[in-house]
């Protein structure tokens, strides 16, 4: 069985596709006729996040194909995993907000535990699966070392200059100044460590885990300028249901989903090739 047939033979693959390709043709119909309220982005905004809670438990169901737990990859797509799940539960509560206590952006809020919550859980996932990769092994190395402290450095500037340049600071909102900051960084540090995993990725299981990886690595990236997206949206005001970031936000747990199918998948690969 080739890598392409794990798609093909996976059930999960099959529901989200057709999720997804139906969830955007609607909003594209929704942004073309310039909607920015009203019932179906309220109806679109309160149903695409089920795409987060289908895939967090597929990886959970995959993770366990691998060990869960009990193996280094096994626990890196448990906590990928957990974090799409972390992403239902913000989701949720930001619908709560907006739509029984009437806060049009609920930024920061209670919800912003299950999103945040999301990129800690990303940040222990991207770590397993660099050790995975390799990681220990490349520390040994003088170059191995001045890669892995340069390659999150460089994330963290690049997050500041183009996120962070020029922020206005309001004391009144303490939790607030932590979440503008804690957000880009903290999904910084787990693209940089998932590019690590990438780069190491060669000589692990023979390379077969390298197309995987780097769909994975594309998932995260898109979660990222998602969450940089609401972050900017909601300091501008621009921010509304419905609206383009919500599409991201979509797009990005569509491909965190069927990533960890892909990684998950190819425990059967991997035991067809050797038997």
């Amino acid at each position: 069985m080739d890598q392409k047939s794990i798609f093909a033979r996976s059930l999960f693959v099959k529901i989200i596709l057709v999720i997804f390709v139906v969830l955007s043709a609607w909003w594209f119909s929704i942004y073309y006729r310039g909607l920015k309220e009203g019932i179906e982005n309220n109806y679109f905004t309160l149903i695409y996040p089920f795409v987060s809670l289908f895939g967090g438990i597929a990886g959970l169901v995959y993770s366990k194909k691998w060990g869960g737990l009990k193996s280094m990859l096994g626990r890196a797509i448990t906590f990928f995993s957990l974090g799409l799940l972390f992403q239902f539960l913000g989701q949720a509560a930001y619908a709560y907000y907006i739509y029984i206590q009437g806060v049009q952006v609920p930024y920061p809020s209670i919800g912003d535990i299950g999103y945040f919550g999301s990129v800690l859980l990303y940040i222990i996932g991207s770590i397993h699966l660099a050790n995975v990769s390799g990681l220990k092994y490349s520390l040994r190395s003088i170059r191995g070392k001045i890669f892995v402290f340069l390659l999150p450095l460089f994330m963290l500037i690049f997050s500041y200059m183009f996120f962070l340049k020029g922020y206005q600071f309001d004391p009144v909102s303490k939790l607030k100044i932590f979440l503008d900051f804690g957000y880009p960084f903290g999904q910084a540090i787990y693209v940089s460590v998932a590019i690590l995993a990438l780069v190491l990725c060669k000589s692990v299981l023979g390379g077969v885990m390298k197309k995987p990886l780097t769909f994975m690595l594309i998932a995260l990236v898109f979660q990222y300028f998602s969450d940089f997206m609401f972050l900017y949206q909601a300091n501008a005001g621009t921010w509304y249901v419905g609206g383009v970031n919500d599409y991201m936000y979509l797009v990005s747990y569509f491909l965190m989903t069927v990533s960890l199918v892909y990684v998950g998948g190819m425990f059967n690969h991997i035991n067809e090739n050797n038997n």
